[in-house]
Parts: C-alpha cells; structure tokens; sequence
C-alpha cells in the first residue's frame, strides 16, 4: 500500500515535470514515443512489455545504452521500431493514448530492474507478420497483438 503511494506521488512529480532531468526527460520522451507508436492499441500489459524490451536492449551489451538510441538504431537502413522509419511525422493525436503512453513509459523507467514481464526479451514483432529472424529465438509470450522472443 506505501509503496504504490510513493509510486503515485513519484509519477505525479515527474509528469508535472518536478523531478527529472533534461536527460532523462529526454530518454523518457523517447520511451513515451516508442510505447505511443508500436503499442498504443494494445492493452496495458503489451504497453508495458514494449517498454520492457526497449529498456532490455538499454542493458545489453549488444544495443546502444541510451532510450532515445536503441529506438532510432538502424541497422543495414532497417529501422528496429517500424514507427521510426515509416516516414509519418511522430505526432501524439490521441491525448488519452499519449497520457496512458507517458505513463507507462514512467513506470516501468522507475521499475525496470524490479519487474520485467518479457522475462528479458530483447526482439517482439506484430502477430500478423513472420520476420525470419523469430525462428533463431525462443518465444517467451504473446501479449495481445506482439510476440516476444529472446535468445535460448
């Protein structure tokens, strides 16, 4: 019960922009942006997830270590977050979508190293594709329309 209290009081603090840093306002901003565009249809479990494998990537060794980095990693020109590279402006139009967004991006930003319900996946896609790259990987779950994988 404390603890969700502090959590409330910590996201208030920070959406209301009391607490950060122009660094991490910038790596959260990405985080929003990311969960905003891949998963912003999804239920608050997938939403969370997303974030959870950009934050995974963050701490591997394998991707750069920095939010606003791992989503805009291009890779032989290949964007890795497809929103990046669609050639669509990023502009939030569902204001309740953009909230909900910031707020996950916060939460799970605050408790990454706590809670990672990918159980440490690093690659997702949408169900209603079939990237060759999937069958080199372990499924860890399906939540709603996302896949996600990691190494065995």
């Amino acid at each position: 019960m404390l603890e969700s209290a502090v959590m409330g009081l910590l996201m208030s603090a920070v959406l209301n922009n009391h607490l950060t840093s122009p660094h991490i306002e910038q790596q959260l901003q990405c985080l929003t942006e990311a969960v905003y565009f891949e998963a912003r249809s999804e239920p608050l479990e997938g939403q969370i997830a997303v974030a959870n494998v950009i934050l995974n990537r963050v701490q591997s060794k394998k991707y750069p270590n920095t939010i606003c980095k791992v989503v805009r990693q291009k890779r032989r020109s290949i964007c890795q977050f497809s929103y990046f590279c669609d050639g669509k402006p990023e502009k939030f139009t569902n204001k309740k979508a953009f909230v909900s967004a910031k707020r996950v991006a916060l939460q799970v930003y605050l408790t990454h190293k706590i809670k990672d319900i990918t159980d440490g996946s690093l690659w997702y896609h949408a169900t209603y594709v079939k990237p060759v790259w999937r069958k080199s990987l372990v499924k860890v779950k399906q939540i709603g329309q996302h896949i996600f994988y990691k190494k065995s």
